[in-house]
């Protein structure tokens, strides 16, 4: 589990700029290797798809991962199909990524 896992999201309240370059790869390698299948798209945000066997368990992730976002207060695009699931995270507030991204990023990883 990363280390990321075990802190919290802090909500944004603005007034901070999104991270880029560098630092975005430093949260990413602490994902795990190759960001354990988390991309960062444009500098803007998270994605990852994950796959499960059928369509109840996906549902069942899903559901994993939304009361997670209501104990975190973070909340990610999340696209549900048979047999997979696409969460999308960034922080809205200031339309970019943040720390608290990648950390809702890794306790999505240990809901699977």
């Amino acid at each position: 589990m990363s280390d990321l896992a075990g802190k919290q999201c802090v909500p944004c309240k603005g007034g901070v700029p999104p991270l880029h370059g560098a630092a975005l790869l430093v949260l990413h390698h602490q994902l795990g290797a190759d960001g354990n299948g988390w991309k960062i798209e444009r500098e803007h945000h998270l994605e990852k798809e994950f796959r499960f066997r059928n369509f109840a368990d996906a549902l069942a992730f899903v559901n994993r991962v939304g009361a997670m976002a209501e104990a975190q207060s973070h909340h990610p695009d999340t696209f549900l199909a048979w047999g997979r699931v696409r969460i999308t995270i960034w922080t809205h507030k200031i339309d970019g990524l943040t720390e608290s991204d990648f950390v809702f990023a890794a306790k999505c990883d240990t809901l699977v």
